[in-house]
């Protein structure tokens, strides 16, 4: 090796033990932090993460180091929870301490720091009091709601039934529904399944999640300072971003200009009005910027999960027929055929209450939450984790506890039955995470799974063109959050109805 070769090598490494030397001494000085692999200079501990299954690669490392441990990305220390008593005594019992939002690179240089679900501070208060009071206004745990859900559950049907029980890709139908139910609320207008801009925005919102838990995003989030230059699909998701947010401009221009501020219509309607109420305040967080990154957050989140769930849970009623027929026996005991399921059913129907958390608990959606990070420097067991320190609270370690849900692996609706047959509560099912910034369409979304899964197996019998027993339902993705196979099959319409 060349001379010169040599000494550039070993100036940069000596610089990099300097700057990791700096990040230690740095941390140690601000706080005592929990104890985790030894890290490499530079790259911290990212040649242990597996970036197709980061989470899975948090829990064999919490095997060794314990429920609270530390691992660094680069320089930076991230802390990690794992279990149910440590995400409920850093999540509930010190919320105000675990509320901020922590480094999500890939998301960061699109959101800035914006809107709802990745802003910190008192700007996230203000965005998410807004939010929960303005969905409360326009019916979220109201009839109202109920009744367009279950409007939009007959659309779904009539979609179905277009496909004549030959088989179908489900994906599209599915996640039209609840996208529909999402902009009533937004735009106060739902879309024809066939409407071309619909269509537009249906593709953007899937391939948003498709690359946001591929292992480039993982990449890019491990190595953002590097990657952001390089080609690759995250280009592709901040072009896809901004014509979201071009949409989302395009319905905000129509309400201005039809805007009565004695009858706010919609959310957007209700930011205009505050918009405008505070344009004297010079620090105001409800700007046009916010309003677009509020929006966007609450379509994105209020569509992509449920409709991933809904595609998924079919998927799981597919490999276990015996459960999907246990189902319609309550179906056509409690409801019948003459009428649509309305939320006060799910009080009689503890079986299929079950089966809708256990696809929940089994999916594990987004297995390692959403980051967050300490609001300022926090005393925590026997550590003290300095101010700014991103948290990532592993939700999987807490639906796959071995002590509470025997044989996590297994699909079993009996996780949430009792002797009796009765539902079974679990202070364990946290799909929506918990504390100060458990998710804001928590009880939306579980209105729209209860009566969208019993509208679709009151009128249709699910039939897989290939056998139950050769159907894979483990995910093909497992990053931010888990995406279900591809796969087909027949909705056959009821014999009795």
């Amino acid at each position: 090796m060349d001379p010169s070769t040599v000494t550039a090598f070993g100036l940069v490494f000596c610089i990099s033990c300097l700057l990791l030397i700096s990040a230690w001494r740095n941390a140690l000085g601000r706080g005592k932090l929990p104890p985790g692999p030894v890290p490499l200079p530079i790259i911290g501990n990212m040649l242990q993460l597996d970036t197709k299954n980061i989470p899975k690669t948090l829990c064999m490392l919490a095997k060794v180091y314990g429920p609270v441990f530390t691992l660094y990305l680069g320089s930076e220390p991230i802390v990690v929870l794992h279990g149910y008593k440590a995400m409920k005594e850093a999540l509930t019992d010190h919320g105000e301490e675990f509320a901020g939002r922590g480094s999500f690179p890939i998301i960061d240089a699109i959101n800035k720091g914006l809107g709802l679900a990745f802003s910190s501070g008192e700007r996230w208060k203000q965005m998410r009091r807004f939010s929960l009071m303005t969905l409360k206004n326009f019916g979220m745990g109201k009839k109202s709601i109920e009744e367009r859900v279950q409007e939009e559950a007959k659309y779904l049907v009539e979609a179905l039934k277009t496909t004549n029980g030959m088989p179908c890709d489900p994906t599209f139908i599915l996640g039209c529904a609840p996208c529909n139910v999402i902009c009533s609320i937004i735009f106060q207008k739902r879309f024809e399944y066939h409407d071309q801009k619909f269509l537009h925005l249906m593709e953007l919102l899937d391939e948003k999640v498709k690359i946001l838990s591929s292992p480039w995003a993982q990449i890019y989030n491990l190595f953002p300072a590097l990657v952001q230059y390089l080609p690759g699909s995250h280009h592709k998701l901040f072009k896809n971003c901004q014509m979201l947010h071009n949409f989302i401009l395009g319905r905000v221009k129509e309400h201005q200009e039809a805007l009565d501020s004695n009858n706010p219509k919609d959310l957007i309607d209700s930011f205009l009005l505050k918009m405008e109420q505070e344009k004297k305040k010079p620090q105001s967080e409800f700007t046009m910027e916010n309003l677009l990154y509020t929006v966007s957050d609450i379509f994105g989140a209020g569509t992509a999960t449920t409709s991933t769930t809904l595609r998924y849970g079919l998927l799981l009623f597919l490999k276990h027929p015996e459960i999907t027929d246990k189902i319609r026996e309550e179906i056509d005991r409690v409801i019948g055929q003459n009428r649509s399921p309305c939320l006060k059913d799910r009080n009689s129907m503890p079986y299929t209450d079950a089966v809708i958390h256990e696809i929940q608990r089994y999916i594990d959606l987004v297995p390692a939450n959403l980051t967050h990070s300490v609001t300022r420097d926090t005393k925590f067991r026997q550590y003290l984790i300095p101010k700014g320190t991103t948290i990532i609270p592993l939700l999987t370690s807490v639906l796959y506890d071995k002590e509470e849900f025997p044989n996590p692996d297994q699909f079993d609706p009996g996780h949430f039955l009792d002797e009796s047959g009765n539902f079974k509560k679990s202070d364990y099912f946290m799909p929506f995470s918990t504390g100060k910034r458990i998710c804001v369409g928590e009880g939306l979304a579980r209105m729209e799974l209860f009566l969208f899964f019993t509208t679709i197996l009151q009128n249709f019998t699910l039939k897989s063109p290939i056998d139950p027993k050769d159907i894979d339902t483990a995910p093909v993705a497992s990053g931010f959050g888990k995406i279900p196979p591809s796969f087909k099959l027949c909705f056959l319409p009821s014999q009795n109805m």
